[in-house]
């Protein structure tokens, strides 16, 4: 899944307005460092969520025969495929 800086700016606030509210968490940092860390943080997990489709859809690509996207096969395979991918991590 892509999503934009701005949009992963705004997750990162939202997680930040979580943990103001959150008394067992006291800041030690800049808030705005935090936000801006949180932020680096959720865009890393979104590439790895891309490198791990990216290598899920071209593991069914090499199929010897064609197998349409959106086939219940290719679903199956792709989540397979996808687990796998999570699993080398």
């Amino acid at each position: 899944m892509r999503i934009s800086r701005d949009k992963a700016g705004v997750l990162s606030k939202s997680v930040m307005e979580v943990l103001k509210q959150t008394e067992q968490v006291e800041f030690v940092e800049d808030p705005n460092t935090i936000r801006q860390e949180t932020r680096k943080v959720i865009e890393a997990l979104l590439l790895h969520d891309v490198r791990l489709d990216q290598a899920a859809r071209q593991k069914i690509e090499s199929q010897k025969r064609t197998i349409l996207e959106g086939s219940q096969e290719w679903e199956i395979l792709y989540r397979k495929y996808y687990n796998e991918e999570v699993k080398k991590l």
